[in-house]
C-alpha cells in the first residue's frame, strides 16, 4: 500500500522515532480516517506503527473496500446542472 510505504520510507530516511510518526495521525487522516482512527486511539491507547500497519492494511487494503471504491467510481456520474467542474 503506497500510504505504508510512504510512511516506511519517511521514518527510515530521517531516522524518526515511532512514537513521532504515530503522533502525526490526528492530523494527517481526514474524515472517514480520521474516524476510525480516533475511535481506535481511544478505545486502545498509543499502538505501535506496525500494529498501526496492520489496522490499515485490514481496514482499507482488502478486496471488500476496493470492491466498494470500485463501485463507487463506476457509478458516479458528472450532471451539468448539479455538478460544477473544476476551475
Amino acid at each position: 500500500m503506497e500510504f505504508i510505504r510512504g510512511i516506511d520510507m519517511i521514518k527510515d530516511d530521517f531516522e524518526l522515532p515511532e512514537r513521532l510518526v504515530t503522533a502525526r495521525f490526528n492530523t494527517l487522516f481526514t474524515r472517514s480516517a480520521h474516524r476510525w482512527y480516533m475511535k481506535l486511539r481511544q478505545a486502545h491507547g498509543h499502538q505501535s506503527w506496525n500494529r498501526w500497519k496492520t489496522q490499515i492494511i485490514n481496514k482499507w487494503a482488502n478486496e471488500a473496500w476496493r470492491f466498494k471504491v470500485e463501485i463507487a467510481f463506476e457509478s458516479s456520474k458528472f450532471n451539468a446542472d448539479k455538478d460544477k467542474p473544476l476551475p
